[in-house]
């Protein structure tokens, strides 16, 4: 059974969605565009080589990156197709196929980053599982850092919005404590009715501020 993401790629790009995601970044960064804030952002939380968990890591655009800097990263996504393209672009890297709500990598992370709207494209009523997933593989003293819109303009035409009241309610209730929030992967002030949000949390009884 196609994932709410699957039904809105293949309604956007028809069934070459993996290809067509990949393509357009590439596009963006041939034209000049910076393409790697979310790495950006990691770098500003840790130094490499800590251990990176990208989860819900599609084309493995992030990982990638994160690997150049020097980072030791995993992705794990629940699209084959998705993963197809990250193995093709870095067969070295490790890749792991997975569902968000039942994952066990046997292993925790330093940061475990989830970017691309992967909140919201999450499968009805998985969210509490989700976020108790999350906070299983984050070391402690680590970091969970989520980004995604949180409005239609900064949505996959057809996804529907995760308020982030519930959001922090679900990473609350799985022992995640916030630790800032940011209206951009740059860092920019979050406003209230903003529409595009980046969390961190980070483990109970973790560090409780940023440096």
């Amino acid at each position: 059974m196609a994932t709410r993401w699957e039904r809105i790629a293949r309604a956007t790009n028809g069934e070459e969605y993996a290809a067509a995601y990949a393509r357009r970044f590439g596009e963006l960064a041939a034209a000049g565009q910076d393409v790697h804030g979310e790495a950006t952002f990691v770098t500003g939380l840790v130094d490499p080589p800590a251990r990176v968990l990208d989860a819900g890591c599609g084309t493995g655009r992030i990982a990638v990156r994160l690997d150049e800097l020097g980072y030791r990263v995993v992705g794990v996504d629940v699209d084959a197709t998705m993963l197809e393209q990250a193995r093709a672009e870095a067969p070295g890297l490790d890749w792991r196929l997975g569902d968000l709500a039942a994952f066990d990598l046997g292993a925790t992370f330093d940061v475990v980053l989830l970017a691309g709207n992967i909140v919201p494209l999450l499968e009805p009523g998985t969210l509490p599982a989700v976020c108790e997933r999350l906070a299983a593989h984050t070391a402690a003293g680590g970091r969970v850092v989520c980004g995604f819109g949180l409005d239609a303009d900064h949505l996959p035409a057809g996804c529907p919005v995760t308020p982030l009241a519930q959001f922090e309610e679900a990473m609350a209730a799985a022992g995640l404590d916030p630790v800032a929030t940011y209206g951009t992967w740059d860092r920019g002030a979050f406003e209230p009715g903003a529409g595009y949000v980046v969390t961190v949390h980070g483990r109970a009884g973790g560090p409780g501020e940023l440096a």
